[in-house]
């Protein structure tokens, strides 16, 4: 199903790029991009970025690093009006793999700039978060039409990058929770996000409450466009991809006007992650040492999960 860009002989002179793959042009561009994987499909002119977090299924600072620097890419290579027609990526979509498909933000890293009173490294991982979730909602500035796909549980931040997406679907087995109150903190982006979905009231409950909620209870609280069935996600996405193209342009205006009379998310968001590092750097002792056993915690489910399959694998082989 995946294609190079450079495969496909019969493409249109609309979509030729100097017979350059899509995908190398993007990372020429982009440069590394740890922690992701780009696959393109030519005959619906979408970009798939598969998110893969090297130790744990979390928002690493490495790994919101290669999203910006993608979205940006995107924007730098055919963003300007005239580039539009040129422009291989007409949708940019995201999706996950594994056990999970977030656990949220890297409590890890938090407390390593904890321990190190380190504020400047906590308002770049704030930064990041803030300009991923301004870039997709805004479809890279009109350019593309944003959207991901829940195939597992997803847990506190990690929903908000997803969702800030102009479409989020979820398959039935998927769910999400913000537990953060629970440990004396919130997610960056969330008050934002949600608001903007499912209305500031539904909202605050959710983010107050730090009670999971199931694929169709967080559609029905306005959480998301579609839930689907189980292993259907990303042809969802396909479908709607294939449907959208010939009004595409429709499309991708009518989500940016929307997007902006939301309000100004870049200067909202800028507010909440000051908010945020000075939360951070508030927590009390205590505070971080919950902190701590929730990331030992997550250590220990983690090895649980990936031991099984290691241990059926060798029981067959015997």
């Amino acid at each position: 199903m995946f294609q190079s860009f450079a495969s496909v002989t019969n493409a249109s002179p609309a979509a030729v790029l100097d017979s350059c793959e899509v995908i190398d042009t993007i990372r020429h561009r982009a440069g590394f991009l740890p922690e992701t994987q780009l696959a393109y499909e030519p005959e619906i002119k979408t970009l798939w970025v598969t998110i893969r977090p090297e130790l744990k299924p979390v928002f690493t600072l490495q790994l919101l690093d290669s999203l910006v620097k993608i979205q940006t890419a995107i924007v730098a290579l055919w963003g300007a009006p005239d580039q539009y027609h040129r422009a291989p990526v007409r949708f940019l979509a995201f999706r996950g793999v594994g056990p999970f498909f977030t656990l949220g933000g890297d409590l890890d890293f938090y407390l390593d700039c904890l321990a190190r009173n380190d504020r400047a490294a906590l308002a770049e991982y704030a930064r990041l978060s803030s300009a991923g979730a301004v870039m997709n909602a805004s479809g890279l500035n009109g350019l593309v039409v944003t959207l991901s796909t829940i195939h597992a549980k997803a847990i506190g931040g990690g929903i908000d990058a997803p969702r800030s997406c102009n479409i989020m679907i979820a398959e039935e087995q998927a769910s999400f929770v913000y537990p953060e109150i629970k440990f004396n903190h919130f997610p960056i982006t969330a008050v934002a996000i949600l608001s903007r979905r499912m209305g500031a009231r539904a909202a605050e409950q959710m983010l107050l409450s730090g009670e999971e909620m199931s694929a169709h209870e967080f559609m029905a609280a306005g959480g998301l466009e579609a839930v689907v069935p189980t292993g259907t996600g990303e042809a969802w996405i396909r479908k709607y991809a294939h449907d959208s193209l010939p009004v595409h342009s429709a499309k991708t205006a009518l989500f940016s006007a929307f997007n902006r009379r939301a309000g100004d998310l870049q200067d909202e968001l800028g507010h909440l992650g000051q908010i945020w590092t000075d939360c951070m750097l508030r927590l009390t002792p205590s505070a971080i040492s919950k902190l701590q056993r929730i990331a030992q915690t997550q250590d220990r489910m983690l090895a649980r999960m990936y031991q099984r399959p290691a241990a059926a694998a060798l029981a067959l082989s015997v």
